[in-house]
């Protein structure tokens, strides 16, 4: 079952809490699920069993600093001590080098959420020879001018206080902010999805919600500046498949103007298999929508995986 974990001691020192949902009618490729800010991989069980039965091997686990993951440098909201970002990038390889040799031949296709769709990005740039596609969802890689003084805050914060201390400028700047622009909301947390009960029980959850330190929030800052760099693009391959979606009701990507802004920043850059949406009437989490709201999107990245999978199998890789 996805719900139960098991430890996979990285080479960073974490011990890695991970998941697993199992293709039982045979298998057509990897996908490796990159979770958001403040939440952890056990939320990922429908979508990793939808495509478990469409012939998937599903791997999430507990990025550090995150749900039931470990590391002595990474207390609950922190990556690490230092050079967080890289410790988590080398975690996921972790994951990836695992996966593949318990199913070996079978095309890889890392899918990130939020945070999760930095970090998937970050990675597809730091070890392209790994994955065959890759999915970033409801990410905001086009912080702007108020990211930029964000960093700022955050570097003040980290001289007067420290970085292993929760920020207390961010949460209002971000969650507090995101949750103030969702019309008729009945609790802070609306911004994530129209369902009550997914609000409730990210509410309930101990593990989700927390307030992210100092030196967290600047590795994120540092993942979605960096990613859409020009230089960092130009490492993927021209032909690498990439699904990018969010909604338009998102006020963490700007309504969907980031998602948008970020496929037409890789097909400028040459990437040539960039397929992007922005579904209508979606918050920020598309994967705990209410059911009407999710159905499309989940069926439409099923067949864009099993698009890649047949145009893997074509070309003979």
């Amino acid at each position: 079952m996805f719900s139960q974990t098991r430890a996979l001691e990285s080479p960073t020192g974490a011990t890695l809490a991970l998941r697993h949902a199992g293709s039982s009618a045979g298998s057509k490729g990897i996908v490796l699920i990159s979770h958001g800010l403040a939440e952890h991989a056990g939320r990922y069980g429908p979508f990793a069993e939808h495509l478990a039965a469409s012939g998937f091997q599903v791997y999430a686990h507990d990025h550090r600093g995150h749900g039931a993951t470990t590391a002595p440098d990474a207390p609950l909201g922190r990556f690490a001590a230092r050079d967080g970002h890289d410790m988590a990038l080398r975690d996921m390889l972790a994951v990836r080098e695992m996966a593949v040799a318990l199913h070996p031949g079978l095309p890889i296709i890392q899918f990130g959420h939020s945070m999760g769709g930095l970090l998937a990005l970050a990675f597809a740039e730091a070890y392209p020879e790994k994955i065959d596609a890759l999915a970033v969802w409801n990410a905001n890689h086009r912080p702007g001018v108020s990211g930029r003084a964000a960093q700022a805050l955050l570097l003040a914060e980290r001289m007067f206080k420290g970085s292993d201390v929760p920020s207390d400028l961010l949460p209002r700047l971000t969650f507090a902010a995101w949750g103030k622009a969702v019309p008729d909301r009945r609790t802070e947390f609306d911004w994530l999805s129209h369902d009550p009960k997914q609000v409730e029980l990210y509410l309930a959850d101990p593990l989700c919600g927390f307030d992210a330190s100092v030196s967290l929030w600047l590795d994120i800052f540092r993942l979605a500046y960096s990613g859409a760099d020009r230089a960092r693009l130009a490492r993927l391959p021209r032909s690498l498949p990439i699904h990018i979606a969010g909604g338009d009701e998102d006020p963490a990507t700007d309504f969907g103007r980031a998602t948008t802004w970020l496929a037409r920043r890789m097909k400028n850059s040459g990437l040539a298999e960039v397929m992007a949406v922005v579904y209508r009437g979606l918050r920020h989490e598309t994967l705990n929508e209410r059911r009407d709201l999710r159905e499309k999107p989940l069926e439409d990245f099923v067949r864009w995986c099993l698009k890649v999978v047949a145009t893997r199998e074509t070309s003979g890789d």
